[in-house]
């Protein structure tokens, strides 16, 4: 039986007098990769900055796990095991990655970090080497394979990626979705991605959704809403790097 974990409804979020979400509901299912593909400013980062509580939804609801997170600060909603890997990274550069990691893990039992700590390694085994270098002096592929590995320290129930290939070469992306695979298949670890590749994004989810000024305006499997002509003229043409 489904049990789902997520529940968006009719969520509307501004920046300002700018609406910027308007009356969005959207479904993360226990287990599933979903995905959420757009153009630039149509609504993405910012469905899922609102979903950790920042800026706040000011219409609407977010439900977790059969609770109301709606009007909770993002330091309550991550105690509650959901981690989010931001757009643009955003590690603390001036910190080892082993530092970095440790951030991560603050919200975590203790006991479990030498544990956390190898299976973040597995995954990224680039990081293992740089382990006492300065988050600041990583490759842009680094640093996202540490952002995404600080997330994971916190162990998640749900695991939030924004951007996750943005700027990075397309050995690097395949390497980066290839890890969220894994992490889903192993570890029924659960993935609300945001992604501006649709082609890699819609291949790796169960399902996904299409947002277009700050509405969702399709939804469906992942291969479904591939096959679909309107998705791939406005998303797929030249976009399978």
């Amino acid at each position: 039986m489904t049990q789902l974990l997520l529940a968006i409804r009719g969520v509307k979020s501004f920046y300002g007098n700018i609406m910027a979400l308007k009356g969005v509901d959207l479904d993360v299912n226990q287990g599933e990769i979903v995905t959420l593909i757009g153009a630039n400013g149509a609504g993405k980062s910012t469905l899922m900055m609102t979903t950790f509580g920042s800026p706040r939804a000011r219409e609407g609801s977010i439900v977790f796990e059969g609770r109301d997170i709606t009007r909770l600060p993002p330091h309550e909603i991550a105690k509650l095991r959901i981690a989010q890997s931001p757009e643009g990274r955003r590690i603390f550069p001036r910190m080892t990655v082993l530092e970095n990691l440790q951030m991560g893990a603050t919200v975590a039992e203790p006991g479990h970090f030498a544990d956390d700590l190898k299976r973040v390694c597995t995954f990224f085994p680039l990081l293992e080497k740089r382990m006492h270098q300065r988050g600041g002096t990583l490759s842009g592929g680094e640093q996202q394979m540490l952002a995404i590995g600080r997330a994971l320290m916190s162990r998640p129930r749900l695991l939030m990626l924004d951007e996750p290939s943005l700027g990075l070469a397309p050995m690097l992306v395949k390497q980066i979705f290839r890890a969220i695979r894994e992490l889903n298949e192993r570890d029924r670890l659960t993935v609300f991605l945001v992604e501006q590749n649709a082609f890699h994004a819609l291949k790796l989810a169960h399902r996904g959704y299409v947002i277009v000024n700050g509405q969702i305006t399709l939804s469906g499997s992942g291969r479904d809403l591939l096959a679909r002509p309107e998705v791939r003229a406005a998303y797929l043409e030249g976009g399978r790097s």
